[in-house]
């Protein structure tokens, strides 16, 4: 996660790599993301032809007919189908498949949608099985995202039904639909990772944080995390933090927690004694007068040291992020972005380090800015250039900085089809309120709730979390979505600063607990993007 020094220093690194290459995400007027081709049994996928009081041919219609129609501006044809009115409507759209083959099926589409329909959604009815739906996420105008949803089809039929449910003005927009055969399981959003980082979760319970969940008397705060679903903890690791937390014990204590409600674990090392990010990379102080060779063994042995302590007592690290946001490098000056070779060794150390004490860990490499995907592509073709080992890529991506969804899932489909890695979001969030819990300013506040456009409610922060997860759940071979520090709420003396007592909490509001300590709504769509079955 991007302190707040994090914007104007990260704005001139990405400036050089935008210079680099070009951004090539797909925005709408270019294609949006890959579509899965024309749709298998299905009649008129792309809406391309129309009748004569403009509805697509092949589908049926129910509700107000007039909101719903064939116009220009696909995704990649000539035409998409628009349900929009001056007034409020309800319209479905609907087509019937005949003489399927019993087994999995997936439906994906195309979409793009203002937001503020009281429902609109995708569905899968009439199938032999439960009905399967997944909500529009909120894209604008500027991004296609895509959509997936999987159902058990043993009847040989399926409707697929388009829904809105709208005010005056909202509008939905559907282009490319595909139904195909695949592997299940049935449901929404399939998604393996429903994760959460709590590296601050132990110095707030230190300074007398409690939490609640949605009724009853205070608990643990992992088991609350756990009993909503989520089902990994990410841990960052410093070196020598001023405090105490987050060091090498700390970890080793937090992974026993959640290693005994039978959670997952993602280790996230930041080389550094404090925060390290996109705009700073700070050498940790006994590594800062180290020779190169020095540095790369210090390194190694951290590394090595924090996994097989971890292995050790018996709590293994699923996998590992060998950095933090490192799109401008880490360890500055000697593993900068302007210094590929140097930064392409530290990460092979470190890469190398986790897997010969830990074999089954998986490496992981993060960046920032989830939507840069030229900025991704130039990062990524530096390090398999160099032959850097990796098995996993992970971005962080909070709408309000870093971009609409649109324009991350166009970077995940190109990363994981370019790279043959899996994907994941592993930093995400939202506020639930604009207003204040302790005297730090906030971080997310009404200028950056504009820029997204979700509200800044407990619904505003479940339809932010539900629209991510729909999201990244519709990439092939992406693993799941973490949420940033949902446990971080305002306590005196849990500030940000690990050298400053007095530091406050700019986070509180962005917490999946409210000013109470009660988990909030969207803590159970977190826990809900995971497949039952996985």
């Amino acid at each position: 996660m991007q302190s707040r020094k994090y914007a104007v220093a990260a704005v001139a690194l990405v400036a050089v790599a935008a210079v680099v290459v070009p951004d090539i995400g797909r925005p709408a007027a270019a294609g949006g993301t890959p579509g899965a081709g024309p749709g298998a049994g299905v009649v008129n996928p792309g809406f391309e032809t129309a009748g004569d009081l403009g509805s697509p041919v092949g589908w049926s219609e129910r509700g107000q007919r007039s909101a719903s129609y064939v116009e220009p501006g696909g995704r990649s044809g000539a035409n998409r189908l628009t349900h929009r009115a001056d007034r409020p409507y309800r319209v479905e759209t609907s087509q019937r498949l005949t003489g399927l083959r019993p087994g999995y099926h997936t439906l994906r589409v195309s979409v793009r949608a203002s937001g503020g329909q009281r429902d609109a959604h995708v569905a899968l009815t009439g199938c032999g099985g439960a009905t399967q739906r997944v909500d529009l996420p909120r894209t604008g105008a500027d991004w296609w995202v895509q959509v997936a949803l999987t159902t058990r089809v043993s009847a040989s039929r399926c409707t697929i039904d388009l829904v809105s449910d709208g005010n005056a003005g909202d509008w939905a927009h559907f282009d490319d639909l595909s139904f195909t055969r695949s592997d299940g399981p049935a449901g929404g959003p399939a998604l393996r990772i429903a994760g959460a980082d709590v590296s601050h979760l132990t110095k707030n319970e230190h300074y007398g944080a409690v939490y609640r969940d949605r009724s009853g008397p205070p608990r643990d705060a992992l088991r609350i995390l756990r009993a909503n679903g989520v089902n990994y903890a990410r841990l960052k690791v410093w070196v020598n933090p001023a405090d105490g937390f987050s060091d090498k014990d700390d970890v080793l204590a937090k992974a026993r927690r959640a290693h005994a409600l039978g959670m997952g674990l993602l280790i996230d090392f930041h080389y550094s004694d404090t925060w390290a990010d996109p705009g700073k990379q700070f050498k940790p102080a006994a590594w800062a007068e180290l020779p190169f060779d020095q540095l790369r063994q210090a390194v190694y042995d951290h590394t090595y040291d924090v996994i097989g302590s971890l292995r050790r007592q018996g709590t293994p690290a699923d996998m590992v992020q060998i950095g933090n946001e490192i799109n401008g490098g880490m360890l500055w000056p000697d593993g900068r972005w302007d210094n590929w070779d140097g930064l392409a060794a530290l990460l092979t150390t470190a890469s190398t380090a986790v897997t010969d004490v830990s074999p089954r860990s998986k490496v992981a490499l993060h960046l920032a800015e989830g939507g840069n995907n030229g900025g991704h592509r130039w990062w990524f073709d530096n390090a398999v250039s160099r032959g850097v080992p990796f098995d996993i890529i992970a971005v962080s991506h909070y709408t309000y900085w870093h971009g609409p969804l649109g324009s991350l899932q166009a970077n995940l489909f190109d990363l994981t089809s370019a790279y043959g890695k899996p994907v994941m979001v592993v930093e995400t969030g939202y506020g639930f309120t604009l207003a204040e819990n302790d005297h730090e300013a906030n971080i997310f506040n009404a200028s950056l709730q504009q820029t997204s456009g979700y509200p800044a409610t407990p619904d505003g922060q479940a339809d932010a979390m539900r629209d991510m997860v729909t999201t990244v759940a519709a990439v092939p071979g992406a693993l799941g979505v973490f949420y940033w520090e949902p446990t971080w709420t305002a306590v005196d003396g849990a500030g940000w600063d690990p050298a400053d007592p007095t530091s406050g909490d700019g986070w509180e509001n962005q917490a999946l607990f409210d000013y109470s300590g009660r988990a909030l709504p969207a803590l159970r769509v977190l826990g809900d993007s995971v497949s039952p079955k996985r």
